[in-house]
């Protein structure tokens, strides 16, 4: 295979890569505002601002986001770890002429899957948040 070639083959799994990258920045931003609101409702609680078992039961949920965010965050880092293992064992394969085309599959569908189990945390993480929005005053 020739260089030319070899890079065009590439290129996909790097665009993929700046999309995994992109979702785990998304990711991280979400995880900082929860921690950020916990830290918040944690400083309320301690100075007895706010009905106590109101800001536990936020807490809790945000417990629970916050898992399914560290899941996700989790998930989209295995999953760029295995897209730049498909990029350089396409290398490997061309330069040493070994016959790699099945690990480079493996690699790419495992990527896929642990992208899938990503999106999949993220979706219940968004599904938590919505369901327990609250917008107004408390009642």
């Amino acid at each position: 295979m020739d260089i030319v070639h070899l890079v065009q083959s590439a290129v996909a799994p790097v665009f993929l890569l700046s999309g995994v990258a992109a979702t785990l920045a998304v990711l991280t931003n979400r995880l900082a505002r929860a921690v950020d609101r916990a830290r918040a409702l944690e400083e309320r609680l301690e100075k007895h601002i706010g009905n106590a078992k109101h800001l536990h039961e936020e807490l809790v949920v945000l417990a629970r986001r916050a898992r399914y965010i560290n899941a996700a965050i989790s998930l989209c880092a295995v999953s760029a770890l295995l897209v730049t293992l498909v990029v350089v064992t396409l290398f490997a394969s061309a330069f040493f002429g070994a016959g790699l085309a099945a690990t480079i599959a493996l690699l790419f569908v495992g990527s896929m899957l642990f992208l899938t189990g990503a999106f999949v945390a993220f979706f219940i993480e968004v599904r938590l948040a919505t369901a327990h929005l609250r917008i107004g005053p408390p009642k």
